[in-house]
C-alpha cells in the first residue's frame, strides 16, 4: 500500500481515538456524511488514471489490468464508469422488460 492510501487510513483510524464521545461521533459522522461525494471522486480519479493508462502506446485492457493487478474486465468496468459488481449497474433495456420486447 501506498503512504498516501495508508494516510487515509491511519486518519480513519484516529476517529476512533478521539476521548470524548460526542466530538468522536461528530467527527465520524461528518467522515460518513461526505463519503458518498469523495467516493465518486476517488472512482472519477481512478477513471481518469485508467484512461491515462490505456492511452499509452501499445496499453491494452489485458496490460493495464496486470499491472494494477486486477482483472481486465475490471479494467473494462472501469473505463465505463461502473465500480461494483453488475447487480447494481444499470439494467440493459431488455433486461428491464423480462427479456422479452415490448408490444
Amino acid at each position: 500500500m501506498s503512504e498516501e492510501a495508508q494516510r487515509v487510513f491511519d486518519a480513519i483510524d484516529a476517529l476512533g481515538q478521539i476521548a470524548d464521545p460526542t466530538e468522536r461521533a461528530r467527527e465520524i459522522g461528518a467522515v460518513l456524511k461526505n463519503l458518498p461525494d469523495r467516493n465518486k471522486q476517488l472512482k472519477e480519479l481512478r477513471q481518469a488514471a485508467v484512461l491515462e493508462m490505456l492511452a499509452r502506446d501499445g496499453a491494452t485492457y489485458r496490460s493495464v489490468a496486470a499491472e494494477l493487478g486486477v482483472h481486465f474486465t475490471t479494467v473494462q468496468a472501469i473505463v465505463k464508469g461502473h465500480s461494483s459488481s453488475g447487480t447494481v449497474r444499470p439494467k440493459k433495456k431488455s433486461e428491464q422488460q423480462g427479456g422479452q420486447d415490448a408490444g
